[in-house]
């Protein structure tokens, strides 16, 4: 079938995609069993698919842009949008949750080995660690997107454009307000999804070391890659920002692994409140 043969395209031209993909999948099926890992991916695609497929229409919620279609027969598009490009929301949402998971709740640490405390598993519903993730991701766009755009200097290649040239860096601060509404989006939803599940069939995650640093080292690991190719390609002061901002959620992570009580969400007489 032609889409199979477009699907394995995009596997060729976008291994590094797949890569984080199969890490992401590898973490999430560790931490929360197949099936809730298969939901989080097509609720965060089916979201990401939307937005994307509203701004390029009408410019809600990223901003008005285009997909130029230059490898348009080469890989799988979807509606004018790169499947790749709304598959990737799926792992960098989910990484950003696990970093929300990772500031708020309490944890157990015997050296490295850093894990969520499991009698607290009700903080992964909280607007907390929601807010926080969305922001994450957020921020991970704010380093990723200025280097995708200029992706003809690379092997991304030139593969969309806005209307106008945006405030930072060529993108428009629109398409971050865009990114925060979204990952909140995903978020939310999956978390109430989740919580009704978790009342019929709690999940549970296997029992490894530092398994509460495996999300955020993926965070850490697309943050780096994309990182290393804004030097690449000559862009310093874009890549000294995004290495301030990476160097400041890194010192955040850092605090709380050394402080494990702090930071964290719990009851209080208001109901849920950060301590």
């Amino acid at each position: 079938m032609e889409w199979i043969s477009l699907l394995w395209g995009t596997m060729v031209l976008r291994p590094y995609v797949f890569l984080f993909l199969a890490v992401y999948l590898t973490i999430a099926i560790l931490n929360m069993g197949v099936m809730r890992s298969v939901f989080f991916t097509v609720l965060a695609y089916g979201i990401a698919f939307l937005s994307e497929y509203s701004s390029i229409h009408n410019g809600f919620p990223f901003g008005l842009y285009s997909y130029i279609d230059t490898t348009r027969g080469q890989e799988l598009w979807v509606a004018g949008v790169p499947f790749m490009d709304s598959l990737s929301f799926s792992f960098l949402s989910y990484v950003s949750f696990t970093m929300g998971q990772l500031i708020w709740s309490p944890l157990s640490k015997k050296g490295w080995d850093v894990r969520l405390r499991g009698d607290c598993r009700s903080i992964n519903y909280s607007l907390h660690v929601i807010g926080t993730g969305a922001l994450l991701f957020m921020l991970m766009d704010v380093i990723i997107d200025p280097v995708a755009f200029q992706g003809d200097r690379w092997f991304l290649g030139k593969i969309y454009m806005y209307k106008e040239q945006g405030e930072y860096f060529n993108i428009p601060l629109t398409n971050f307000g865009g990114w925060l509404l979204v990952g909140f989006t995903i978020l939310f939803l999956f978390t109430r999804v989740n919580r009704w599940l978790d009342s019929m069939h709690p999940v549970k995650s296997c029992d490894i070391k530092a398994q509460a640093l495996l999300g955020p080292g993926l965070y850490f690991g697309v943050l780096i890659f994309n990182l290393a190719v804004t030097f690449y390609i000559g862009e310093v002061l874009l890549g000294i920002l995004g290495t301030l901002i990476a160097s400041g959620i890194l010192a955040l992570v850092l605090f709380k692994i050394h402080n494990p009580e702090k930071l964290r969400v719990q009851k209080g007489p208001g109901g849920r409140k950060p301590a």
